[in-house]
């Protein structure tokens, strides 16, 4: 499937939700992806979509690397003048360094990260937006518990970042009918959640179940595999 495919389900998806087009910007994730594939798989498209596609990496190290090789001349032009880097990976401390390229990161989960940014924010002179991961019920994965989101989000905030939205990710199961509705409770739970806290960003649905996100007010749709295809 090639960028301008995913973008037409997309489209389709926000037509099938009653949601005006465009209201969905799409995450190129490109974690483990060379340079030249993404030139040729992403970048070539960027005039299809306003404001291109920001590129999504998962590994702290792998954005650094690419971030300092993709910059320059070589990397603009009037369609692209410019790349867009947001971070959708756990953030560790030591990485933290890293994040300096970034202008949203996805999955902040506690105080401690959100004050190594500021930290290291003030030293920029910029900070990334940041989204919160909500966890999704599994217990091996990361996001802050529900019942202390309100809290972590009040501390966050003292912190001096800007809190955009929220993040989830779906529960991996394996009968696909079953992943399918377990998904949309996730998304349709997150999506209260950022209503009740005024947070209009939402971060939801990857390759696998971007429909079912953008049905339940995803903002933003984080795809990667579907596009090196």
């Amino acid at each position: 499937m090639s960028l301008p495919e995913v973008l037409a389900g997309i489209r389709a998806a926000e037509e099938r939700a009653g949601r005006a087009p465009g209201s969905v910007r799409l995450v190129a994730v490109t974690k483990g992806q060379d340079p030249d594939a993404i030139r040729g798989h992403v970048l070539r498209y960027a005039a299809l979509q306003p404001g291109g596609f920001p590129l999504g990496e998962g590994r702290a190290q792998e954005l650094r690397d690419k971030a300092a090789q993709m910059t320059g001349p070589d990397w603009t032009s009037p369609e692209s003048p410019g790349l867009e880097w947001h971070y959708i990976g756990p953030l560790q401390l030591n990485k933290v360094k890293y994040m300096r390229p970034v202008t949203l990161i996805h999955a902040l989960e506690d105080v401690r990260q959100a004050q190594a940014l500021a930290d290291a924010a003030a030293k920029w002179g910029r900070a990334p937006d940041v989204l919160l991961q909500l966890h999704n019920g599994e217990a091996q994965k990361h996001g802050i518990h529900p019942q202390d989101l309100r809290s972590v989000y009040a501390e966050v905030v003292q912190t001096g970042l800007n809190v955009r939205g929220l993040m989830v990710m779906a529960p991996d199961l394996g009968d696909a009918a079953a992943a399918t509705e377990a998904a949309r409770q996730v998304f349709r739970d997150a999506a209260r959640r950022a209503h009740d806290l005024g947070l209009p960003e939402l971060s939801m649905g990857m390759s696998g179940d971007y429909p079912v996100a953008i049905e339940s007010g995803a903002t933003l749709v984080r795809v990667g595999r579907s596009l090196f295809i």
